[in-house]
């Protein structure tokens, strides 16, 4: 029997409902055994930003998870050398017996040429383009124009219209405005203990 293994990737910086919403809604609608949250130590796409230390957001996807039994947190894409290219994650946990559903949000899914090995990418995982109601619609055509075979390896999966953006938590906070209800209070704690943002 094949295993359904759900993997969201990302900076984490920090962790919000929207990604768990994502997650929960993937899972349920595709059938998923499990969701690996896989901090990134780098996203070659956002080289030249500035990112909260790996280790930081390490413990903030820990905390944001801790009460679903579904998810899980992983270790593998921050442990090895920057940056993190999602091919080469896919290559190591590639395995027999095993089907791999990478998601992604729908907004960013049009970038996927211009990511490492997008053919590999597609070979080795489903995608999972994750769009929040009211959302522009993901341009499937265009990108089966691209890569050839795009279509039949990307499932769409609606979320209910939870807006929320890292960029904006870390804005709130440098304006000293609240979190509540952004993102597990577990990760508010943590950001308010170790002074995050500010």
């Amino acid at each position: 029997m094949t295993r359904r293994l759900g993997l969201l990737g990302g900076t984490f910086d920090p962790p919000h409902y929207g990604h768990l919403l994502a997650a929960q809604e993937a899972a349920g609608q595709l059938e998923l055994e499990r969701v690996l949250f896989l901090p990134a130590r780098q996203n070659p796409l956002k080289q030249g930003e500035s990112i909260t230390s790996a280790e930081d957001r390490w413990e903030m996807v820990t905390r944001a998870i801790a009460d679903n039994p579904l998810f899980e947190a992983s270790r593998l894409d921050m442990d090895r050398p920057p940056p993190s290219y999602t091919v080469d994650l896919l290559r190591t946990l590639d395995e027999p017996g095993r089907e791999l559903f990478f998601l992604v949000g729908a907004d960013i899914l049009p970038e996927l040429p211009r990511w490492r090995s997008p053919a590999d990418i597609l070979r080795l995982a489903r995608l999972v383009a994750v769009n929040r109601h009211g959302s522009p619609a993901l341009d499937v055509d265009r990108l089966e124009v691209e890569l050839p075979g795009a279509r039949e390896r990307i499932d769409l999966v609606p979320i209910p219209g939870v807006v929320i953006s890292g960029r904006e938590m870390r804005d709130r906070v440098r304006a000293g405005r609240s979190l509540r209800y952004l993102t597990p209070l577990a990760v508010e704690r943590y950001i308010e203990s170790r002074g995050l943002y500010r």
